[in-house]
């Protein structure tokens, strides 16, 4: 059964650590698809978000989102939207509430996401 919307990514997050959670249906959908095509990346990726979601020094794989995909919104609160390329098309967006050390993820595919196309 592909995870739901608010369904944990994984385990309760440990000391330190941030929460993971998807924050639409698709998303957890697309998740278990990168996991079947890029499972070490995805992993990689998932520690990322667990450990240091929102870094002070961006990379080419891993930044903040620009213009009007820089700002998501989830349960009516705006939040900074980042990127993890997992792939060469691969992508995983995810909001990033420190209020709560929470990362929502809104989108995770092995296709490049059609909206910035």
């Amino acid at each position: 059964m592909s995870p739901k919307r608010g369904d944990r990514v994984a385990p309760p997050p440990g000391p330190d650590e941030w929460d993971v959670i998807f924050g639409t249906g698709e998303a957890g959908k697309g998740w278990d698809e990168l996991c079947t095509q890029a499972a070490a990346n995805t992993r990689h990726a998932w520690q990322l978000m667990r450990t240091d979601p929102a870094p002070a020094a961006a990379t080419s794989r891993r930044h903040l989102l620009k213009g009007s995909y820089a700002t998501g919104t989830y349960r009516g609160r705006p939040l900074p939207q980042w990127q993890i390329e997992v792939t060469s098309g691969g992508r995983i967006w995810y909001l990033v509430d420190a209020e709560r050390r929470r990362v929502i993820v809104m989108y995770a595919s092995p296709r490049h996401p059609k909206a910035t196309d």
